[in-house]
């Protein structure tokens, strides 16, 4: 039989908010790329309409707008994606995880956040690796290198660490990691 007290205690622990030190370097961050993400979706709209006007108004169609939107594409959704993760905005199953018992919920979410982080791993691995492969070749119509294509991947991977860590911490503490967005 457990001791009533450290029963309401350990009720009383969780789902706290976290405040480490990840969380206050972590939150400003994803707040920042939330802000940048839609930042980017506006400007990728507004190319989108200078090239559709362009092409149907103007009969001159821009020859850069593609490639820009193209690339401006990978940085909203990969970090998007990161801040998805850090308010656990990305693809779960929480339906069943709801009806599991406390304790197995928690490792289970644990195990999530752990393979959560090795992908943002292979994600910063991998986009070295392709980034480095064609740090020469230039992108047709805008004079930047190619490697700016495979930056976000690096970033957005460095980031889903960075978040993923902080719910695992924040877990093992009995904690709650409160979305950027509130």
């Amino acid at each position: 039989m457990t001791d009533p007290h450290v029963a309401d205690h350990e009720q009383e622990v969780a789902g706290r908010p976290s405040t480490g030190l990840l969380t206050r370097v972590n939150a400003p961050i994803a707040r920042l790329g939330m802000y940048l993400s839609v930042t980017g979706l506006l400007i990728i709209v507004t190319i989108v309409f200078y090239q559709v006007f362009g092409r149907y108004v103007l009969n001159s169609s821009p020859t850069w707008t593609e490639n820009l939107a193209l690339v401006l594409i990978l940085y909203v959704t990969l970090i998007g994606a990161a801040v998805g993760v850090r308010d656990a905005g990305h693809i779960g199953m929480d339906s069943l995880l709801v009806m599991l018992p406390d304790r197995l919920r928690e490792k289970i979410e644990l195990v999530i956040h752990v393979l959560v982080a090795i992908f943002g791993v292979a994600m910063v691995y991998n986009g070295w690796i392709l980034g480095a492969s064609v740090g020469t070749v230039h992108i047709p119509n805008l004079g930047l290198p190619e490697v700016v294509r495979y930056v976000p991947l690096i970033i957005s991977g460095v980031l889903i660490v960075s978040f993923s860590t902080e719910h695992i911490i924040a877990l093992l503490r009995g904690e709650e990691v409160v979305p950027s967005w509130n």
